[in-house]
């Protein structure tokens, strides 16, 4: 008999799919965006740094939503508003003429990425993984990664074509391509006469899984997974994280510009180089977090953080900027995957959209301080020296954060029920 692939790696790769466009075209390349609107508009350092806040305050404040929404119906509503919005941001985005435009079209691209990005894609793929979890999350990852080894594409065409025609582009792009992405997702295996992992056809499989799995899977709900340390210290762990990737995400080709007087072009080069690491992280962690345990490999790619935003900092040529680039971008791709995958694991699929929207508020204060706190500390001195230093130790103590973050008790063992009980 031929085997037919399994479902959930088509979702999979329509996932990786759409995190290419959100990649390529926001995340990655918005700090092309900020070099070229500080020089061409004027505006402060802070100024586009509140526009790049903006992108995660949206997270903050739509994850309990998004996720109660999809516990509820299913991820493709939710993912198909998400790609019309994100175009129609861009869109909108090139037709801006003032600040407050600009925070608009920024807040309207914002949601659309909240809608159709890493969370409502994981949380989809979660619910057709268990064994392979790490893995099915690393290739969602991936996309995320690839898309930025195109952002030289993106700098290349706001410097040949103007940011304006580049951003209209970016807007149509992701709708005729995201749009038929967001269809192929679908909500549970079981509604579609299939199991977790697509291992029932093969009987044999499903008796060597059964006996492989000592434990079954936890059951948590999303209250009681906020009352166990794990969950905070995950949240803080990872809100740590962000606050490291959104700063060099939003300020590093303009402090290479700034500290070594590189163009635009030359500097997203040294992205582009970051981001091939980051796809070499990704591919390994799908395999290291099936085999290691999570929070030990996330505890390490802190440190790597921490290491590649120092040699950043004091980087006098493009030497030390290669190691910057190894270092942070092996980092984010070993670690970004992780982020979602230890949570299925320690609370299970049950609440995993509440629970993943209830952290997104937490870790979106991470998002939102990492620009902020280096354009802030970047306007009072000139330079990013100040501000990338006090990220650097910040990483470290993100470091020892995930290291405390043990496996909870399941729900129901006796610990976890005098824990929860009285209330």
């Amino acid at each position: 008999t031929r085997m037919k692939m399994f479902y959930g790696w088509k979702m999979v790769m329509a996932a990786s799919g759409l995190q290419i466009i959100q990649a390529m075209m926001l995340h990655q390349a918005f700090g092309a965006y900020v070099a070229v609107l500080a020089v061409e508009q004027g505006w402060s350092k802070t100024a586009l740094s509140g526009a790049s806040a903006m992108l995660s305050v949206e997270a903050a404040i739509l994850g309990p939503l998004i996720g109660w929404f999809l516990d509820r119906f299913g991820a493709q509503g939710v993912i198909k508003i998400g790609v019309l919005m994100f175009g129609v941001g861009f869109m909108f985005m090139s037709q801006i003429e003032t600040l407050t435009g600009f925070y608009v079209a920024v807040a309207v691209i914002a949601i659309g990425a909240s809608m159709a990005g890493y969370f409502p894609l994981n949380v989809a793929v979660i619910q057709w993984f268990e064994k392979k979890r790490a893995r099915a999350l690393s290739f969602v990852g991936l996309g995320f990664a690839l898309g930025g080894v195109f952002v030289p594409i993106i700098a290349a065409s706001i410097e040949y074509f103007g940011w304006r025609e580049t951003a209209m582009g970016s807007g149509i792009v992701a709708i005729l391509v995201g749009y038929p992405l967001a269809c192929i997702f679908r909500r549970r295996p079981e509604d579609f006469g299939e199991v977790v992992d697509g291992i029932a056809s093969n009987t044999d499989d499903v008796k060597k899984t059964e006996s492989a799995q000592t434990t079954p899977e936890p059951d948590f709900t999303a209250a009681q997974a906020i009352r166990t340390k794990a969950f905070w210290l995950l949240a803080a762990g990872h809100g740590i994280a962000l606050i490291v990737v959104m700063a060099v995400n939003t300020h590093a080709i303009n402090h290479m510009r700034i500290s070594l007087d590189y163009t635009i072009a030359q500097a997203s080069f040294f992205i582009m180089l970051m981001t091939m690491f980051q796809v070499a992280g990704v591919l390994l962690g799908g395999y290291l977090g099936d085999k290691f345990e999570k929070r030990l490999v996330a505890a390490g790619c802190m440190v790597l953080h921490a290491t590649g935003l120092f040699i950043l900092t004091y980087a006098q040529g493009a030497l030390e900027l290669v190691f910057f680039a190894a270092a942070h971008g092996l980092a984010w791709g070993l670690r970004g995957p992780f982020m979602q995958a230890i949570r299925a694991d320690y609370f299970g699929r049950r609440a995993i959209g509440m629970i993943l929207g209830l952290s997104a508020m937490i870790t979106a204060f991470g998002q939102s301080i990492g620009p902020l706190l280096a354009g802030i500390l970047g306007d009072a001195t000139g330079n990013y020296v100040l501000g990338f230093n006090v990220l650097s130790i910040l990483a470290l103590f993100g470091a020892y954060v995930f290291w405390l973050a043990k496996r909870p008790k399941p729900p129901g063992s006796t610990n976890a029920s005098m824990a929860t009980s009285g209330t």
